[in-house]
């Protein structure tokens, strides 16, 4: 099973490329607890915490594509750098300004949140550059949403130990500071630096202009908004049951079940269409969803949260190769920004529809929410089958060779809508 991975891992600067994306992602993965937690110690309310981690949500959203338009245009280390450190910069400001008076914390946090810089779009746009063959790419889209689950499990842990260790303030300060130099490994490394987008026609909807990435962004929001939904519902369940100790049990519980998935969903080739082959993988991820509403102990909800986290990543995966496959020619980096952006804005409207749900009919109705939302996103892929088959052609675009000491441009292997 780990002969893919390992094959992958082995290839030149593989490790140095995913463990620096990873680190420089670090801010964006913990920035709602480390809000919530440095505005709690100042002395602030949880509506006003919620406001703040909204803004920095919103303005994350609507940096993503826009920055990740600016890579394809002007490569990674003209974009990538700038925003990693104005994002720290925002980051800065926030903490050591403080929540009074308001109306400069709010405009840090939506300096930080804008700034973010698109390391998650870039990161996939190198690995053809990278990576021989397209099954090698595939695998490492696999491991991308494995890894994704890493950092989202470490992140938190890591922001636990500096509040512990010193202050909220100071954890802030440390995490994007490592953001920073995460970033800074990525952007001076050979293939980041002599990477450059395929020429590309001038669109002012950019990667939206492709009808089947457009179908799959439709789908991925009703994702989106199920992974959030369940988080709510989780909470909900955990009071009166053990409190924080067993909402971190289920938390854990469903990105143990996530890895899984992701690991074994990446360790062997997929034949057929990706196309196809998620709507199979929104439909099991849909169903797991549904036994949530058993509601049995903790020691069960935990399993349960386990087995509906099993195809979280390999959709994920799956939805990579796919935006692979449908972005226009020379906006790879803007679409896989899309995704993320489209994702988060899912994550953050489960939440906000969750939390009414349930407090109209408790958990178990929380926990239909994902099951719902699930079930619009298949029917999504299915009502725009013919839309994301058909734009799913191969066609050969132009990247830079990582064997070039110029950086000039050479055909590669991948695929997508071109038009």
């Amino acid at each position: 099973m780990a002969a893919g991975y390992l094959e992958i891992l082995r290839a030149k600067h593989c490790v140095r490329l995913l463990v620096g994306t990873l680190v420089g992602r670090l801010p964006n993965a913990v920035s709602a607890l480390v809000i919530m937690m440095f505005v709690r110690a100042e002395g602030g309310g949880y509506s006003l915490a919620g406001a703040l981690v909204a803004v920095y949500g919103v303005a994350n959203a609507v940096g993503q594509p826009v920055l990740g338009r600016l890579v394809d245009l002007y490569g990674q280390p003209r974009v990538q750098l700038p925003a990693a450190l104005v994002s720290a910069l925002g980051a800065a400001v926030f903490v050591l300004g403080g929540i009074d008076p308001l109306w400069p914390a709010y405009a840090a946090v939506a300096v930080a949140g804008l700034f973010t810089p698109p390391l998650e779009g870039g990161l996939r746009a190198l690995w053809p550059s990278v990576l021989r063959k397209e099954e090698q790419v595939h695998t490492a889209y696999a491991m991308d949403a494995v890894a994704q689950e890493v950092m989202f499990t470490v992140g938190p842990l890591l922001v636990t130990l500096c509040v512990s260790l010193w202050s909220a303030q100071v954890a802030m300060l440390v995490l994007n500071a490592l953001g920073v130099l995460g970033a800074v490994s990525v952007v001076v490394s050979k293939p980041s630096r002599v990477w450059r987008s395929a020429p590309r026609e001038a669109h002012w909807l950019g990667a939206l202009r492709s009808r089947g990435l457009s179908a799959l962004l439709g789908a991925f929001l009703f994702v989106g908004v199920a992974l959030g939904s369940i988080t709510v519902a989780a909470l909900a369940y955990a009071d009166g049951r053990g409190g924080d100790a067993v909402y971190g049990w289920l938390m854990a519980g469903l990105g143990l079940g996530a890895l899984f998935g992701g690991t074994v969903y990446g360790a062997r080739p997929w034949g057929g269409s990706p196309e196809r082959r998620l709507r199979v993988l929104v439909g099991l991820l849909s169903v797991c969803y549904l036994p949530l509403m058993l509601m049995p102990g903790a020691v069960g909800m935990t399993a349960l949260t386990a087995v509906a986290g099993v195809f979280l990543a390999p959709c994920i995966a799956c939805a990579f190769v796919i935006v692979d496959r449908h972005a226009p020619r020379g906006t790879v980096t803007e679409a896989f920004s899309w995704l993320v952006t489209t994702f988060t804005v899912g994550t953050s409207v489960g939440s906000a529809a969750a939390g009414p749900v349930v407090e109209w009919g408790g958990a178990v109705w929380g926990f239909a929410v994902p099951g719902v939302a699930g079930g619009v996103a298949l029917v999504v892929l299915l009502a725009t089958g013919r839309v994301l088959v058909a734009g799913g052609g191969r066609a050969v675009v132009a990247v830079s060779s990582e064997n070039d000491p110029n950086g000039t441009v050479e055909p590669r292997f991948s695929s997508g809508d071109r038009a």
